[in-house]
């Protein structure tokens, strides 16, 4: 007699630690940090086109840490909806699932409400919503410490400028400078204008476990009002014995429902 798909998955707990092993690849890049806010003084770039100014690296990065230090107090609430969806085929099988969340963000906390579910369960409770327990986690200081995008964590080279105008952009090489599970290595890309992440290209700096052979992860943002916020992340990974698990994060609906202004009013 066929089992039920339920049954087989209480029968084989090697799926379980080979799926379970791939959370902290979706830890870190599911709740990134805000990677964006305002535009570049004028005193320091010229207008029109950022690029053709000459700028070095060192000066890049102190313009993208000082542009978060600014973030982290005007930010203080927004509100969206994350859709998640991971499908995995290999050794154990094909198991697939897809989870709709509502998000209530602050400096200090985040509310989530699921709001549908569907697939495999073992994928929506120890995948899906581990991750939303390891953001909560998230929020304390020691761990923004550890994994903020800054030159005390991070080596950072000039890759290449693209773009115009207001649109270009510097491409950096980023090289964590430890193996923290938290940390990657890859290329982002800064607009030149508002001193914003708007692009990430990496692979984690330490692979989360022996079953994993190799990841990469694509993370997008755009701009809502004057905050670049999470738009997409697609976390691919290639599993030993020939297994393939892609997780994707979808941010949609969002809304600013507090900002701290430079006078210290919140609007």
């Amino acid at each position: 007699m066929k089992k039920r798909p339920e049954q087989q998955e209480a029968l084989l707990p090697g799926r379980r630690r080979m799926l379970a092993a791939l959370l902290p690849l979706g830890t870190l890049v599911a709740f990134p940090r805000l990677l964006a806010f305002g535009a570049a003084e004028r005193s320091e770039l010229e207008a029109g086109n950022p690029v053709a100014n000459a700028i070095t690296v060192d000066q890049i990065v102190r313009r993208l840490e000082e542009k978060n230090r600014e973030r982290a107090g005007a930010l203080r609430k927004f509100e969206g909806t994350r859709t998640y969806r991971m499908h995995y085929q290999g050794f154990f099988g094909t198991r697939e699932a897809e989870m709709v969340v509502g998000v209530k963000s602050s400096p200090d906390d985040r509310e989530f409400t699921v709001q549908s579910q569907t697939g495999s369960k073992f994928i929506v409770d120890h995948i899906f919503k581990k991750l939303l327990e390891g953001e909560k986690e998230a929020a304390s200081d020691e761990y923004r410490r550890r994994t903020a995008l800054n030159a005390d964590n991070y080596e950072f080279t000039l890759d290449d400028t693209n773009g115009e105008a207001s649109n270009s952009s510097y491409v950096l090489n980023v090289t964590p400078k430890t193996d923290e599970k938290y940390l990657y290595r890859g290329k982002i890309w800064v607009d030149a204008n508002d001193f914003a992440v708007t692009r990430i290209e990496a692979a984690p700096a330490k692979s989360p476990s022996i079953w994993v052979k190799k990841t990469e992860i694509k993370h997008r943002y755009e701009k809502v009002e004057q905050f670049w916020l999470p738009a997409e992340n697609r976390t691919d990974s290639a599993i030993r014995f020939g297994g393939h698990a892609l997780l994707s994060i979808e941010y949609n609906d969002y809304k600013i429902t507090e900002v701290e202004t430079p006078a210290g009013a919140r609007v």
